[in-house]
């Protein structure tokens, strides 16, 4: 019934994994292959090419970033009264997901070839889970190989699937017969432990299905706080978590070669500490240079995945700059790639917690102290902006949005449980919280300049190293943040914003604006919250 290529495997184990969800007529099914044979198999069925620098470069066609607007969540017993439902979490009846899923098996039994990867989603043994991703392209097993945490021999022998990811690029929904947004779907069903990912090529959508099953599972049942952030150790033991949405820099300040990187993007703190969810980094790499950014650049090599990064089809040489396809050009490799990362994926409670935002207004500071009511406040709102291409859709260039947590479109749950976890363990460990802006200044976005990498690297160095613990501080008019005076190796002039604005007054009418934003999105938790945490947002 089956061709089994790849690990060895017995009709009854194959029954208990595929045949479950009605893959029963499939072609030659590749399972767990090496990188080396997954790269070749691409190659050989045009699913991309090798760069110069021997990465895989694959495109993603039609869909370059995520699709929010296509994703829902199986409405049964386990998540009728636990998810908070809205226009991130939309509900989908368990009929129409079975019958989503029985044309989708068809198709697949109908390919010559199908790709499966056995990996782990969490480093710490007692929460990770055991994912099986099937999937029709050999590329797509190449990045699920390398972005989840991959078992050895021994644990392969034994391994039993928890949860399944079927990933389908090939198959279009139809809208009006299955009740979808579009010709893409993704759906998780949490009372089968099964994700389908129909209509997209963007790989990135198969880690995330994963990371919104973990923000479901381990507040429930475990009270571990699931994270959207990067983290890294130093030399003390002391550990820095990089919250923020994609574009805010959490891959490219936590990758610091003078630091041990433990993840760049999806941690759980547990009772014990920090621990990663995966086995590899998924990096923005538009204007990616190796003075910039020299252990992400260094670490696309071979068994890396390039999505839609330009390449010159002669010499096969990468060109970081070519946004042709999208902005949301990317780079998925293994962590061991990172010289010095934590191969193990796991530290202490962190002593330092960054929050990321890139402010399209060009408004906020580049640093500022919060207190902890201002760490909910902020953490709640989630404040960033989007550059066109990292979602499908985008109307303009560039959106200023509100992600609750800095992860909305992961967060199953209500938000107050997140803001809750964050903020009892902040109190718990004595953990120190900084607002960053790694975005412009000296005016909005296509006015003013990125604030430089460099400057950023100091302010969060001098964040982490506790340089800042006694440092004096000016309250900024409009937001309240407690703004530096002083920053070790950071130029005095870029720490107050409304000071590099050459008009002063638009300085000020921007900074009302985004206040004024602040205050009419937080609203909808302000029944929620104590007094102290609602009035630590922007002045009136």
């Amino acid at each position: 019934m089956y061709r089994v290529k790849g690990k060895c495997m017995d009709v009854a184990e194959r029954k208990t994994t595929l045949e479950r969800f009605g893959l029963t007529h499939l072609g030659a099914v590749h399972e767990n292959l090496p990188a080396a044979r997954l790269v070749e198999a691409a190659v050989r069925r045009r699913e991309g090419m090798i760069s110069s620098s021997g990465a895989l470069l694959a495109k993603t066609g039609k869909r370059t970033g995520r699709s929010p607007k296509d994703r829902f969540i199986v409405e049964n017993r386990l998540t009728r009264d636990t998810v908070a439902w809205g226009a991130v979490n939309k509900p989908f009846s368990p009929e129409a997901f079975d019958a989503i899923l029985e044309k989708a098996s068809a198709y697949m039994e109908n390919l010559d070839e199908v790709y499966v990867v056995d990996a782990y989603a969490g480093a710490d043994p007692r929460y990770r889970l055991n994912v099986q991703v099937v999937t029709e392209f050999a590329w797509h097993a190449l990045f699920a190989r390398q972005l989840f945490r991959r078992p050895d021999r021994e644990e392969l022998r034994s391994f039993e699937p928890e949860w399944t990811v079927i990933s389908v690029p090939g198959y279009l929904t139809d809208p009006e017969e299955d009740g979808t947004e579009s010709e893409t779907f993704v759906g998780v069903d949490f009372e089968r432990k099964l994700v389908l990912i129909c209509g997209t090529r963007y790989a990135g959508e198969i880690k995330k299905s994963i990371f919104s099953v973990l923000n479901f599972v381990l507040p429930t049942e475990h009270d571990v706080f699931p994270m959207h952030c990067s983290a890294n150790v130093g030399d003390d033991d002391d550990v820095a978590l990089f919250f923020g949405l994609s574009g805010t820099g959490k891959t490219t300040l936590s990758a610091d070669p003078e630091r041990r990187l433990i993840g760049d993007d999806e941690h759980g703190w547990s009772d014990e500490g920090v621990f990663n969810f995966e086995g590899g980094c998924y990096a923005k790499t538009i204007d990616l240079s190796p003075e910039k950014e020299p252990q992400i650049y260094g670490a696309i090599r071979f068994g890396a995945v390039l999505e839609n990064v330009g390449m010159d089809r002669k010499t096969r040489q990468e060109d970081y700059t070519d946004r042709t396809l999208t902005e949301n050009t990317r780079a998925a490799y293994p962590l061991e790639h990172i010289e010095g990362a934590v191969p193990e994926g796991m530290a202490g409670h962190p002593s330092a917690v960054l929050f990321l935002t890139a402010d399209a207004f060009g408004v906020l500071p580049p640093i500022s102290a919060l207190t902890p009511e201002q760490a909910a406040y902020y953490f709640l709102s989630g404040y960033t902006a989007k550059l066109a291409g990292t979602e499908a859709d985008m109307e303009t260039e560039v959106e200023a949005t509100f992600s609750t947590c800095f992860g909305a479109p992961f967060l199953p749950l209500p938000a107050t449980t997140y803001a809750t976890m964050l903020s009892d363990r902040l109190r718990e460990h004595g953990t120190r919280c900084y607002l960053i802006n790694t975005g412009w200044s000296g005016g909005p976005y296509g006015v003013g300049e990125r604030v430089d990498i460099a400057a950023t690297r100091e302010m969060v160095r001098a964040v982490i190293g506790g340089k800042l613990d006694d440092a004096v501080t000016e309250k900024d008019p409009f937001f309240g943040l407690n703004v530096p005076k002083e920053v070790p190796g950071v130029p005095t002039e870029i720490l107050d914003p409304r000071e590099t604005w050459s008009d002063k007054e638009a300085y000020d009418e921007q900074a009302k604006k985004l206040a004024d934003l602040f205050r009419e999105n937080f609203q909808k938790f302000e029944a929620e919250v104590s007094d102290d945490v609602r009035e630590a947002g922007p002045h009136s």
